[in-house]
């Protein structure tokens, strides 16, 4: 047993003890499936927060010879597969964290040689290798050749050396072209699981790593369950700290793939339920700093973007240019699938857009907007957002609709003012500070139609609202549009409050107005 060959179990049984476990094991299926194949070489990109290291420390639990993890395994859903006892605790581990070895290098150029001498003096320790033996690679082939003991690669933080020195180009290089001699072609390799934030590093007309299948937050394939928290898992966690699912879904939700699975972010939702409350847990792992970074760079229509993003649309991009490192950027949609990377945005692989998943997130860009000088209006205007919606509570229609003059004079392209879709637009931005209490849901259907906008109460002192909206028609019209057509009796089994609030724009005029009215019995 060592500490980077064959290590012991014992961060992962630390998980397993911990007060909340959700059980991912039956990733393990995944792996054993293509265990000495020809996809034996698999990288699982995803941001921090999203149990990246937390599966390889099982994956290393369960495959290494140096230790006997029965007693972890045997009560998880992975016991239960076909292949769960034939490579329980049956191969050769080596474990990499590859942050961990950054560290110990005296500067980015080193860290090759500190992975080449500590694994290697452990090899030595285990096997009788020759002291003609000076290469790590050597190494591994010599007690193949001999006693036909595959190896199991377990390499977490691969990109490291990418997110914290992006201008060390030659050190990047480097470390690339060792990580593909070590494993490339090499018949000792029966595994190669790696994770980092970033897909593996592209640099000329091919990548150095081309074995790898990859598996992202942009497609995650079969990994797509073991990617955060699923809906269920969230139900369970939920009712066992009796805390409101919707309000955690509000605010954690939002993530989704092609499977149609919304994926939730562990570390968040554990942080939720074990101090029993909803917040931003953002800022325990990043600061919004680095948020601000990327959305400050100039790139024609950048800005634009996150603003449309904020007001709650989504955008669609060409992710195939972006290079996977932080710092070879030549227009927005580099910058946005680099934030998906990041976990700033969602992505829609059905409409290839990107998206502010939920609360949290949102949260994180007002924080960097708000600390800006570069985004002054914008600023302003999400600052003047929490006022819209207190006047709307408080039903004073003529400031509601000064606001939303307001919001629909700044954002939107003059060549789309008098656009039936602007209105819609224009609206949910200026109510962006609203998704602290509401789930605000569009073209809800509802009595005899469908209503533009349904503002549904996560917390229990806001009523609910009907928002409709009309071009060249009075803002009574509208209110009386929700009535006549029973769009509150979506809303039949709230108890509480509900406001039925019209929104009209003349085109003429460029005027906006609003009527509200509340309804104490429906």
């Amino acid at each position: 047993m060592g500490i980077y060959l064959n290590p012991s179990n014992d961060l992962f049984a630390r998980v397993i003890n911990s007060e909340i476990y959700v059980d991912k094991s039956r990733v393990i299926e995944l792996t054993n499936r293509v265990l000495n194949t020809t996809r034996e070489f698999i990288c699982v990109s995803r941001p921090r927060r999203f149990g990246k290291s937390v599966t390889a420390s099982m994956l290393s639990a369960y495959y290494s010879r140096g230790c006997s993890s029965e007693s972890l395994f045997d009560n998880l859903d992975v016991s239960a597969c076909e292949s769960y006892a034939k490579y329980l605790n049956s191969y050769n581990v080596v474990a990499l964290n590859m942050q961990q070895m950054l560290s110990r290098a005296a500067n980015p150029n080193d860290i090759i040689s500190c992975i080449q001498s500590t694994v290697l003096a452990e090899l030595r320790q285990d096997f009788d290798l020759p002291d003609s033996i000076e290469r790590l690679i050597d190494g591994f082939e010599y007690i193949y050749n001999h006693h036909k003991n595959g190896f199991v690669f377990i390499i977490d933080e691969w990109d490291c050396l990418f997110r914290e020195y992006p201008s060390e180009q030659d050190a990047q290089r480097n470390y690339l072209d060792f990580l593909r001699d070590l494993l490339k072609d090499r018949s000792y390799v029966h595994l190669a699981y790696m994770t980092g934030i970033l897909p593996i590093k592209k640099y000329g007309t091919h990548s150095a790593l081309n074995m790898f299948t990859e598996y992202s937050m942009m497609d995650p394939g079969p990994f797509a369950d073991y990617t955060g928290f699923t809906e269920d898992e969230v139900r369970s966690l939920c009712n066992k700290y009796n805390m409101d699912y919707n309000v955690v879904s509000n605010w954690y939700d939002g993530y989704s793939f092609e499977n149609g699975k919304h994926i939730y972010s562990p570390k968040s939702v554990a942080d939720a339920m074990f101090e029993q409350k909803c917040k931003s847990y953002w800022t325990k792992t990043e600061t919004y700093d680095a948020l601000k970074k990327y959305i400050n760079m100039n790139f024609d229509g950048l800005k634009a973007a996150v603003t449309e993003m904020l007001g709650g649309n989504k955008l669609k991009i060409e992710p195939r240019s972006f290079q996977n490192d932080m710092t070879s950027f030549g227009s927005k949609d580099d910058v946005l699938t680099l934030l998906v990377h990041l976990g700033y945005l969602a992505y829609d692989q059905h409409k290839q857009s990107v998206y502010i998943p939920n609360l949290e997130v949102s949260e994180e860009f007002v924080l960097a907007i708000t600390n800006s000088e570069e985004w002054g209006r914008v600023a302003e205007d999400i600052e003047n957002s929490e006022k819209l919606l207190q006047a709307t509570l408080d039903g004073n229609a003529d400031i509601v609709a000064q606001y939303i003059d307001r919001i629909h004079r700044n954002y939107t392209d003059p060549l789309h003012y008098n656009d039936e879709n602007a209105l819609r637009y224009v609206v949910k931005w200026a109510y962006q500070s609203a998704r602290a209490y509401y789930k605000i849901i569009d073209e809800m259907p509802a009595g005899t139609g469908y209503a533009d906008l349904v503002f549904l109460p996560i917390v229990a002192d806001k009523p609910a609202m009907v928002i409709e909206l009309k071009y060249d028609k009075s803002a009574d019209v509208a209110v009386e549009q929700i009535k006549l057509r029973h769009y509150y009796e979506t809303l039949s089994g709230f108890s509480g409050e509900v406001m039925l609030v019209g929104i009209s724009y003349d085109r003429t005029t460029k005027e906006h107005k609003c009527m509200i009215e509340c309804l104490s019995d429906i």
